[in-house]
């Protein structure tokens, strides 16, 4: 995997080579790890954000994207804001996206706005191979 950390909590990661299929896929398995964890009231909003940083990862990148989920452990002590989800894409291109503004008729360009509006923090982090976008969701009723 590309850029991970560690962290305290439930975890699920896969890599996914950099074909069409890929963002069906990741959608796939991010939705079936949700709901195995019982977080289906934040599985909407995941997929979507997934979707279109995966979508962007194929766009410009040619090696694999990693994507990784983590339910963070609300007792892990320096953790602040509560239990929340923590999710990674990785790819190996090293430049950060930039969120950008898309015009009215633009078929493109909403992707990090979509997750700047819609997560609680999110960010890009550079690895040993490229980089991770992320971002977190709060679990409300934890």
């Amino acid at each position: 995997m590309i850029g991970v950390i560690d962290t305290d909590g439930e975890c699920a990661e896969w890599a996914f080579p950099a074909e069409p299929g890929a963002v069906r896929t990741a959608r796939h398995a991010v939705r079936g790890t949700l709901r195995s964890w019982g977080l289906d009231s934040v599985g909407d909003v995941t997929v979507l954000l997934v979707s279109e940083l995966v979508t962007n990862s194929l766009r410009y990148a040619s090696g694999p994207i990693g994507v990784r989920l983590v339910r963070r452990n609300p007792a892990a002590p320096d953790l602040a804001g509560g239990p929340a989800l923590l999710v990674e894409v990785s790819d190996p291109l090293p430049d950060p996206p930039r969120e950008r503004v898309a015009n009215p008729d633009d078929e493109g360009g909403r992707g990090l706005h979509l997750v700047a509006v819609s997560a609680q923090r999110w960010g890009t982090r550079h690895g040993k191979s490229g980089k991770t976008v992320w971002f977190e969701l709060a679990l409300p009723g934890e």
